[in-house]
Order: structure tokens, then sequence, then C-alpha cells
């Protein structure tokens, strides 16, 4: 039997709880700097310690309004390990603004983004920098020796990818010395695609951390019968409908770590409660069934 290490720093720090606080809607929260530091110390407190961005989030507002709150709250910053993204272009970003929106993973694009959402947060490194989407003209050797540079500058720590198909991802993997960290992907009963299309064994056999961005489907209403099972399965167990479809996933054995939207510490335990449950596997596959709308083959 084989093994390989994974890529180090962990992300996930011992003891903390398999979830990661999104940032994407912190705008929507309307909490100012103070305010929104209290709220991620609370979040530490209940044991989350994935801070997960990006550098377009908010048109570009987002990292700034989390550096305005580690100012406000001395040593908030290091209770997080830091999730950037960056290789996305919207239309007028940037100097010169961009009049398409596009992929960039060049070496300039990507070093000009590390170094400006390092500036935005107020810290000296990313923990887990992710290439946000597959770009179709992606260098690998370029990317792969821009992403080491940083590296070895300590301005990123761990690498990974988002949005990849795994052969994009053996792509850039076969260009670095070291693996790729995380992969993070849709995933959720309302898009159960990648536990059946091969990405989440693609992450699994490489060891690479899944993480599942919109685990609750991102605001869309489950099926009927989706609706149903959840209420069903989640009802002996003491659990709400979101909770169960947390804790689907975190039946994998991947050990996919969700990405929560939420502003609210309310939704903030119930999730952590929900990560320490452990579905059976009928329960599992009856979920499958309803999400799909048939059973397996």
């Amino acid at each position: 039997m084989t093994s390989r290490a994974p890529a180090e720093p962990l992300l996930l720090p011992p003891g903390a709880t398999r979830l990661a606080l999104g940032t994407m809607r912190l705008l929507d929260w309307g909490r100012g700097p103070g305010e929104l530091a209290a709220f991620l110390g609370q979040a530490a407190d209940l044991g989350l310690a994935v801070l997960d961005s990006a550098d377009i989030y908010g048109g570009g507002a987002v990292e700034p309004a989390l550096g305005a709150a580690f100012r406000q709250a001395p040593g908030l910053r290091e209770r997080f390990r830091i999730v950037g993204k960056c290789g996305i272009r919207l239309v007028s970003d940037g100097s010169p603004p961009a009049t398409v929106k596009h992929y960039d993973t060049s070496r300039a694009h990507v070093r000009a983004r590390v170094e400006g959402s390092l500036r935005a947060l107020g810290t000296d490194r990313l923990d887990l920098l992710l290439i946000h989407r597959p770009d179709p003209l992606m260098d690998a050797d370029e990317l792969a020796d821009t992403l080491m540079e940083l590296r070895a500058e300590g301005k990123i720590r761990s690498l990974g990818v988002s949005n990849f198909l795994p052969a994009q991802a053996d792509l850039l993997q076969s260009r670095l010395p070291g693996p790729l960290a995380a992969h993070q992907i849709e995933a959720s009963l309302w898009h159960p695609e990648p536990l059946l299309d091969g990405t989440l064994d693609h992450a699994q056999a490489q060891r690479m951390l899944p993480m599942a961005w919109s685990p609750l489907g991102g605001g869309r209403e489950p099926s009927t019968a989706l609706a149903a099972a959840l209420v069903t399965q989640g009802a002996p167990l003491g659990l709400s409908s979101a909770q169960v479809a947390l804790a689907w996933l975190a039946r994998h054995p991947s050990g996919i770590l969700p990405v929560l939207g939420t502003g609210r510490l309310d939704r903030i335990r119930e999730a952590v409660a929900a990560m320490a449950c452990v579905l059976d596997r009928e329960a599992w596959f009856g979920l499958l069934e309803a999400a799909r709308g048939r059973p397996v083959p």
C-alpha cells in the first residue's frame, strides 16, 4: 500500500470543525469593521478556523472589509486559515479595465492579485491559494513557476484549484513539485454530480481536500421529494433539513469541507452540530435517490 502525506501546512488545524466560513456575500451582512470582527471571533469560538474569500468578491470590496475587521481585533487573523482565490477578471476590473469577463492565469495577473489580496487583508500570507476557474489559455509551466515563486517568498503556503475537471487539475499538478492541497467545487444534494462523475474520486485518490461551495443549494428550493426526504431523515435524529443536507456531505469518505455562506451565528451552531452526525448508508442513498428523482442503477 502506498500513501502520500498531504500538503503542509494542513488547511484544517487540529480540533477545528470541518467547515469554512464563506465571504462572497459578506457585504450583505451589513456589519461595520467592529461588528464584523466580533462576529468572526464568535465564529472562531464555535470552531470555525477556515475563512474563504476571493479577490473578486463584492467587486473587490470583501477583502478590504476583512482587513478592516482584522485591524479592529489584534490576533483575530491568526485564528483563521485564510483561503484566497484569483484567476477571474470581471468587466471593468483592474487597470487597464477588462472589456469582457475572462480568466487570467498569467504570471503578471496572478502575482498582482496575490499581492493585492495581502495588502487588502493586512496579512503577510494566504494559507491556501486556489486558482478560481480553469483557464483554457493556462500555461501550466508558467503558472506553476509563478506559484512556486510566491510560495518561496512566503506569500502563499498551500496551493489548490476551484471548479476544475480532474484532467485540468492533473495538468497543473504535473508541473508542481508537491501535491495540490484542495479542490473547491459545487457539491450538495442540489448538485450531487461531483459524487458520481469522478470528481470526488479524483480528490480522494490525490488526497486533495474537497471544499463544497453552496452546500445547501445556494438558496434554491429542494424538490418536493427531496424536501420530504430531508424531513423524514432528520426527524428521528432531531435535525433540521439543512443539518441533514450537511450531514449527507459529511458522510462522504473524501472528507468534504462545506463552505457556509451565512452571517448568522445560529446557523453556524446548527452546521457545527450537523457535522458531528453520521447518516447510515441507506439513509444516505435514500437522500441521493430523492435528490436525483430516481434510484441508483
